[in-house]
């Protein structure tokens, strides 16, 4: 089932700003577990990061098929996730992980793109 891409006229690419949004927001609410911080801060944290996430993958199920939302909203809180632990945590990434992350990036543009082709197609 094909989402109509709203009243903005800004079509998927709006969309996708929500789902990659809603992933760095996940992203970030489980990267503020490991702050040296009080942990009534931390739950705070998590619950802001969480409430943010959620109202942007809303969005950008709005705006998106429900499939090309949730892809794009685990690839970027994966890999965001991932890059934050190995830069700022110094936490080892294997080969396998560089190779998964790939493929999971290819797999959303695969997705995107197909979407475009059948979106332009049925028009």
């Amino acid at each position: 089932m094909e989402k109509s891409s709203g009243g903005g006229g800004g079509g998927g690419g709006g969309g996708y700003a929500w789902a990659v949004s809603a992933g760095l927001n996940a992203a970030l609410a489980a990267i503020s577990t490991k702050l040296p911080l009080p942990q009534v801060v931390r739950y705070g944290m998590v619950l802001l990061f969480n409430v943010t996430m959620w109202a942007s993958y809303v969005n950008s199920l709005k705006a998106l098929p429900s499939l090309q939302a949730t892809v794009t909203n685990f690839a970027t809180n994966f890999i965001s996730s991932g890059l934050v632990g190995f830069f700022f945590f110094r936490e080892s990434l294997s080969l396998q992980w560089f190779a998964g992350a790939l493929l999971i990036i290819i797999g959303v543009v695969v997705l995107s793109k197909s979407s475009i082709e059948k979106r332009v197609s049925t028009d």
